[in-house]
């Protein structure tokens, strides 16, 4: 890429080594990078690139039709209901128990 490219990846995470990136935005062999996939995902809170100001981050958003949100928002009312009558939700976070 030339210096003033901009990297932008909304595909997936792993196509990029995402140290060799930070390198050469630190070093400004490329202008800047916009990203909304990760090489792990969630993104690690300390992960450079969340503060690099020629980085723009995003959450993917790769579930937004219709259909998905919709099956989002009735596996959550299914996992509130059983919160409610005391039982175990579905999609219980393992560090809630």
């Amino acid at each position: 890429m030339r210096e003033e490219g901009f990297f932008i990846n909304i595909s997936r995470g792993k196509v990029v080594d995402e140290l060799a990136l930070i390198d050469a935005l630190k070093k400004k062999k490329i202008a800047g990078a916009g990203l909304d996939v990760y090489e792990e995902e969630p993104i690690s809170i300390d992960s450079p690139l969340l503060n690099m100001n020629n980085v723009v981050t995003l959450p993917h958003v790769g579930s937004a039709s219709k259909k998905t949100r919709d099956d989002m928002a009735m596996k959550a009312a299914k996992n509130l209901v059983s919160g409610i009558y005391n039982e175990e939700p579905e999609d219980l976070i393992k560090e809630m128990k």
